[in-house]
Formats: C-alpha cells, sequence, structure tokens
C-alpha cells in the first residue's frame, strides 16, 4: 500500500517503542551500548557518533519523505553541506553554484573549501546553455538551490539532473525553502538532497539541524562514512524536535502557503514596492518551471522598496508583528535585510544581493493580522 505525505510524516521511522508502546520515539541520551559480546551489537549500536536510535527515526523519516534509500541527520545544514562535499569532492575538484546562492553556503565555497582545493563558480541555474558552458572535466557537482535564498529564483532540477549526469557529475539540490512537502528532487533525477532542517522541516525555530537524503546506495553508503568520520551528527534530544515538527509539516506547508498568497497580492499593489520575487506570480522568471515541479510555491517572498536601502531597513524596523530575525521556516512570521544579516558574507561578491531588499518568512499566523502589520511597516 503507498501511503501519503502526511500519513509518513507522522509514521515512518517512527514504530511504537517496543518496550512500553510509547507512540513517540523516546529520546535515546546516550553515548555507548552493551554489546553482546565482542562485535555483538545489539540493534546495530554501539556509539552514538555512529547510531543512535532517536536520530535513526529521523533519518528514516526523511529519507521516506524525500524518496530516498538513506537519510543522515546533523548538526546544521552548513555541517551537512561540508561534509557531503568532502565526501564527493577532491582537491583540484570543481563545483557549479548559484549565482544568487545562500550567503552561508557561499561563504563555505569562498572561505573554507576554497583554500582546501575545490574550485567554485557561481553561475545562473535557470540558463541552461550557461550551465552547460560552465561544466568542466574537473565539475563533480552542479549545486541547486530553488527557490533560491533570497531572491526565488527557480532552477529546472530535471534539465540540470540530465547536463550534470552528461558530464559525469552529480546533481545537489538544496530542498530547504520548498521542503519535501512541496517539491521531490530525488524523483526529478537530483542525486542528493540538502536540508537545513532548522528551517521548515523543524518549523518551530527552536533547534538546529541539518539534512542530507541520498537516491542510491552507493552515494548513500559514502555519506554515512563521512558522517560518522567528521562527526558533525544530530544529538538525540535536537533529532527529536525534529521529529517532532515534521509530523507537522504538510498542515504547515498549506498555511504558510496560503499566508504568503495573501501577502503577495498586498505587496504587488503596493505603490512603495517596486518588485516583488515570489515564483507564483505569473511574471517570476521561471514561474512555468515552480509550477512543474512544485506543489505550490512556499512560504518566502522577498520585495525591494522604493527610496533604496534605508527605506528597506526603516520597514524591517517598524514591523511588529514580522519579527526581525534570521532563519525562516518557523510557525512566526520574520523579517529581514539580506544585505546587512543573512548575506552580508556575500557583500562585495558577484553573490551581492540589492541593498534596497527585504526577505520576509511567512508564519502561519491569522493573516490578518500579518497584512495590517505589514501594511504599516511600509507606511
Amino acid at each position: 500500500m503507498t501511503e501519503g505525505f502526511e500519513t509518513l510524516a507522522i509514521h515512518a521511522g517512527q514504530e511504537p517503542d517496543s518496550l512500553t508502546g510509547a507512540v513517540v520515539p523516546p529520546i535515546y541520551a546516550v553515548s555507548t551500548y552493551k554489546q553482546d559480546g565482542v562485535g555483538g551489537l545489539r540493534g546495530g549500536y554501539e556509539y552514538s557518533r555512529s547510531a543512535n536510535p532517536t536520530r535513526t527515526a529521523l533519518e528514516s523519516c526523511l529519507a521516506a519523505l524525500e524518496g530516498g534509500v538513506r537519510g543522515l541527520a546533523f548538526a546544521s545544514g552548513l555541517a551537512a553541506e561540508d561534509t557531503l562535499l568532502r565526501a564527493v569532492c577532491r582537491p583540484g575538484d570543481h563545483v557549479i553554484i548559484p549565482d544568487d546562492a545562500y550567503g552561508g553556503t557561499y561563504r563555505l565555497f569562498a572561505k573554507v573549501l576554497e583554500r582546501w582545493g575545490l574550485a567554485y563558480d557561481p553561475v545562473p541555474l535557470g540558463d541552461a546553455d550557461a550551465v552547460r558552458a560552465a561544466m568542466r572535466p574537473e565539475t563533480k557537482v552542479i549545486w541547486v538551490e530553488t527557490p533560491t535564498n533570497p531572491l526565488l529564483g527557480i532552477a529546472d532540477i530535471e534539465k540540470l539532473a540530465s547536463i550534470a549526469h552528461d558530464g559525469g557529475a552529480l546533481l545537489v539540490v538544496d530542498n530547504t525553502f520548498a521542503s519535501p512537502y512541496l517539491q521531490q528532487p530525488l524523483a526529478l533525477g537530483a542525486d542528493v538532497v540538502v536540508h537545513s532542517t532548522t528551517k521548515y522541516v523543524g518549523g518551530h525555530s527552536d533547534v538546529i539541524g541539518g539534512a542530507l537524503v541520498a537516491r542510491d546506495t552507493t552515494i548513500g553508503e559514502e555519506l554515512t562514512y563521512h558522517q560518522n568520520a567528521m562527526g558533525a551528527v544530530a544529538g538525540p534530544f535536537d533529532a527529536w524536535l525534529t521529529l517532532r515538527g515534521v509530523k507537522t509539516l504538510g498542515v504547515r506547508m498549506d498555511r504558510h502557503c496560503d499566508n504568503t498568497e495573501r501577502v503577495v497580492d498586498l505587496l504587488v499593489s503596493h505603490p512603495k514596492v517596486v518588485e516583488v520575487f515570489y515564483p507564483g506570480l505569473e511574471r517570476h522568471p521561471g514561474h512555468e518551471i515552480a509550477a512543474k515541479q512544485m506543489k505550490r510555491f512556499g512560504g518566502m517572498v522577498s520585495f525591494r522598496v522604493a527610496g533604496g536601502e534605508q527605506a528597506a531597513v526603516d520597514v524591517c524596523d517598524r514591523a511588529r508583528l514580522f519579527t526581525l530575525g534570521e532563519s525562516l521556516g518557523g510557525v512566526e512570521s520574520l523579517i529581514e535585510h539580506p544585505g546587512r544579516m543573512t548575506h552580508a558574507s556575500a557583500a562585495g561578491s558577484p553573490l551581492e544581493v540589492p541593498a534596497d531588499l527585504v526577505r520576509l518568512s511567512v508564519g502561519i499566523e491569522t493573516v490578518g493580522d500579518l497584512l495590517d502589520d505589514l501594511s504599516q511597516a511600509l507606511g
């Protein structure tokens, strides 16, 4: 029997506890496990860096939701990214990244992995010809965000998978903005999916985490080896909190999308907004691709404000219900100025974001209250 998304979110990897019947997986706050003789592992567990039952439950659930063979949970999204790149790349290799990638991802490439010997090129991933032209014999990964952070750029996952595979490279998709509820990259040809589970997967702004989901066993085993060897694993309480959040991902994402569509309606008609970035708008670049590969268009929207950088900062400062803060994907609405906050590390680079840009993570509050707050913040 094929199970639906919400059923998998609540049950995959989460059988009732065999000892007590508890319907929620316990928090196994343990570092080591009694072995039944030398080399005789009870349940496959020996040391919690290698595996922990609470983390296993989360990893199994995430693999089921993304349609992969192996899920891996990490201490943060960037820990997941670093582990992946060191697992599949070597010094001298090359990676193609989005020309409007998340600032933290750009910093990882530019300030950490480049010193390790990994080359990279920012490329507009919506332009298939530009991606083909950027491919080299040493290209090992095309790194995709779709939608991107913060300009909501859209890339055709299926087309990029074909380009990557023709060149002997892997396609890696950061699915954080869409979540597995709205988009299934592995079904479209991606090899690995990346998540900052801090965001929509966890959904409550109370835990930091990351995840990888592999499409095939070979890559899954390589990632598992590096997860254990590098050690940036999710702790049992973090895994438990994330798993708790996963259970309501479907219903939360529907409300995020409902509210965001109303917010976008306000923004596109407001005289102080000069441009709106949202894949649900027909004029948004890549709208048709987003409509093809996404269930809905998500809870993130960015916009440019008339009056330049200070006007954008003022909007952020005047907001009250939209909390001024970094991160995204929680039940509460957030507002930020990417140029001075989440994307400050990209200043002066090809990935620098517009100074007059404001980014919203639209929460699940009463939508009329959100519209009132945004209206007064815009002035």
